[in-house]
């Protein structure tokens, strides 16, 4: 044989043998450091075996995996026992390209992400079934309760800061998470919007122009299930703003929610007939920067409320035109678009769904003008006529109410009088009463400023500086007649005053007599009162003790920059508090206590003169103050009028 022949034939050889060497030397080597079988492995860990070891799960054997040796997985175990602590698995050996993909879970970053969900905690360890299958960890019916490990962990929300915390429980009674739980399978659920391009493994923040929930997606991504209604939508004048960039046009979560997303028919829908106008619309076109900023015309929701059927809608009605019943739901269009709903040629069309007979004129009659019932020339004749005919009327009657007043009040003035303050009482009397009327009404004018009555006082330019100036008044008045009061208990009637006024052991014992008499118990007679009763007692150990607390509480909070030097925030939250329930629990005590025992009670109606003369009629004094002992010293054999009407002093 030739040797040129020899030297190729040994070529051959040795490129064989070489081969052989380099295939068969991994088996050799793992076969040399005792890389252990799956027979080692469940050795340990077969969770029949009933021991305390770490178990391997059986259902590895049905799942996706089955087939596939612990090593396949765990490839840096290379002997028995192994360290206790082994590398995670990298599941991206074999799906390299969804492992490319997964690179950010919303705001986290991997592998840098802190507490970013690894492969194991959506799809299982051992038990990794497809998708489709009914027990799959990710299967769309089984996905919230999968997010919701970490979306519910109260721990991580703080961490990262998630602010919508409670999004999968939420999610569980929309409408979406109701038809999950009901078995529809192409039901949406998280991977549905929260998934970039169609895969799981691609989740961005709403900040990312690819995310799906990014403020421009997000009628595509509800596209992808709602087709005709996205059509429409981009059609409409809010998808035209959105698809110019505009970031205040409504997108579908802003009308009907995220995650919570309930039927039109639930009355707590943003979208339900009843609560669309008020809950939904109105937001944005009562929005004075929008309204501005469009050129909308204001006042649209109230002159809607103030319509018929704005009026049936509040009172529940569900059939009644709603906004989009004439603007339509998704396809919403200006009045000046041709195929607007409600451009003039078609607003016959229109209305015309409710009301099949409508005239064309009929149905051009204005719905958002000037707010009231109705825009119509006549319509507003006959409101105006109205509006003068109640002023009329009405102010007749209370000046016929006020007439009769006058004389009924001047037939208790000439009744005999004994006198029950002096003028120094009287004068406190009124400064005290004007002082605490202009109080509560410019208090109560800064917490309810939204009020009718509160506009029509000081709803106008530098009304509420206004409105601070007499309240910040009154109070210094208010607290100078209290001065004056105090100056007066020292005089010698005032001593006496305190004394008389004075709670004593027998106010008790008179107070539950005149309960007892009042419900008309048997052989119970009305007790007879002194100088005051304990009801004037009651009514002014009250007004000492609000006095007391307001005035605190009213520096602290008329000088609060000085305060907060001393005192922390949340002190002055708490005079805040107490200065406005106290200014409630005085003035209903004035308007029930008070107003009752000197105006409305049929024993002084139409009330008590003494406020603003002095005086009061000797009879009811008589009757009222049976055991006041001034009473002695009016004596029955007084004959002429005069003396009858001036009883002494006290």
């Amino acid at each position: 044989m030739p040797d040129d022949n020899i030297r190729q034939i040994a070529r051959g050889t040795e490129r064989w043998v070489l081969l052989f060497v380099i295939i068969l030397m991994p088996i050799f080597s793992l076969a040399q450091t005792g890389a252990p079988s799956n027979d080692d492995c469940l050795t340990c860990h077969d969770q029949s075996s009933g021991e305390a070891a770490p178990t391997f799960d059986s259902s590895l054997s049905s799942s996706e995996h089955k087939g596939f040796n612990c090593v396949d997985c765990h490839a840096d175990i290379t002997e028995v026992p192994h360290p206790e602590k082994l590398d995670k698995v990298n599941c991206g050996t074999c799906h390299s390209s969804e492992a490319e993909i997964y690179r950010y879970h919303g705001r986290l970053e991997v592998p840098t992400g802190e507490d970013i969900p690894g492969c194991a905690d959506c799809h299982g360890r051992h038990d990794i079934l497809k998708s489709t299958e009914r027990h799959s960890r990710v299967n769309p019916q089984n996905l919230p309760g999968t997010c919701g490990n970490c979306h519910e962990n109260l721990d991580l929300i703080k961490k990262h800061e998630i602010l919508y915390g409670d999004a999968v429980r939420v999610y569980g009674g929309s409408v979406h998470g109701k038809a999950s739980r009901g078995g529809v399978y192409s039901a949406a659920t998280c991977n549905d919007c929260h998934s970039a391009n169609g895969t799981a493994h691609k989740i961005l923040a709403p900040n990312n122009p690819e995310s799906p929930i990014n403020h421009f997606n997000i009628p595509k991504t509800c596209g992808q299930c709602h087709r005709n209604i996205e059509y429409d939508y981009w059609e409409g004048i809010h998808g035209k703003l959105v698809a110019r960039g505009q970031t205040d046009a409504p997108v579908c979560t802003k009308c009907h929610g995220e995650h919570g997303i309930i039927a039109p028919s639930d009355p707590r829908s943003p979208v339900s007939p009843v609560r669309l106008a008020e809950a939904t619309c109105s937001p944005c076109h009562e929005s004075a920067y929008l309204n501005e900023k469009y050129g909308i015309p204001t006042g649209r929701l109230r002159s809607f409320v103030d319509s018929y059927h704005g009026l049936k809608s509040k009172a529940g009605d569900l059939t009644v035109a709603n906004c989009a019943s004439c603007h339509g739901a998704h396809r919403i269009l200006p009045h000046t678009d041709s195929t607007s709903s409600i451009h003039p040629d078609n607003l016959q069309a229109t209305c015309g769904e409710c009301h099949p007979k409508i005239s064309a004129e009929m149905a051009k009659t204005p719905i958002h003008g000037t707010p009231g019932i109705s825009q119509t020339p006549v319509a507003r004749v006959v409101g105006n006529f109205y509006i003068v005919v109640i002023v009329l009327i009405i102010g007749a009657m209370i000046i016929h109410w006020l007439i009769d007043l006058r004389k009924q009040i001047k037939n208790v003035v000439l009744k005999p009088q004994i006198r029950r303050m002096t003028t120094n009482e009287v004068l406190q009397h009124t400064f005290l009463m004007i002082t605490f009327i202009a109080l509560v009404i410019t208090g109560f004018s800064l917490r309810y400023s939204e009020s009718w009555w509160v506009q029509l006082l000081f709803g106008r330019e530098k009304g509420f500086f206004l409105r601070g100036i007499i309240h910040r008044v009154s109070a210094v008045l208010f607290i100078i007649s209290v001065i004056w009061h105090l100056l007066y208990l020292f005089t010698p009637r005032g001593r006496q005053f305190f004394r008389d006024i004075f709670p004593v052991k027998d106010d008790f014992r008179q107070f539950f007599q005149m309960i007892k008499y009042n419900l008309g118990i048997r052989g119970v007679e009305k007790p007879a009162f002194g100088r005051f009763s304990y009801i004037e007692k009651a009514e002014y150990w009250a007004l000492v003790w609000g006095t007391v607390i307001m005035i605190i509480s009213g520096f602290f909070l008329w000088f609060d920059n000085i305060a907060v030097q001393w005192f922390p925030k949340g002190f002055l939250d708490v005079m805040l508090v107490i200065h406005f329930y106290e200014a409630w629990l005085a003035t209903l005590a004035i308007l029930i206590w008070h107003m009752y025992s000197t105006v409305f009670s049929p024993n002084v109606y139409p009330m008590n003169p003494s406020w603003y003369t002095g005086k009061m009629p000797l009879e009811w004094y008589k009757h009222e103050h049976p055991a006041d002992p001034i009473l002695s010293k009016h004596t029955e054999s007084a004959t002429s009028d005069d003396e009858k009407s001036e009883a002494v002093g006290h």
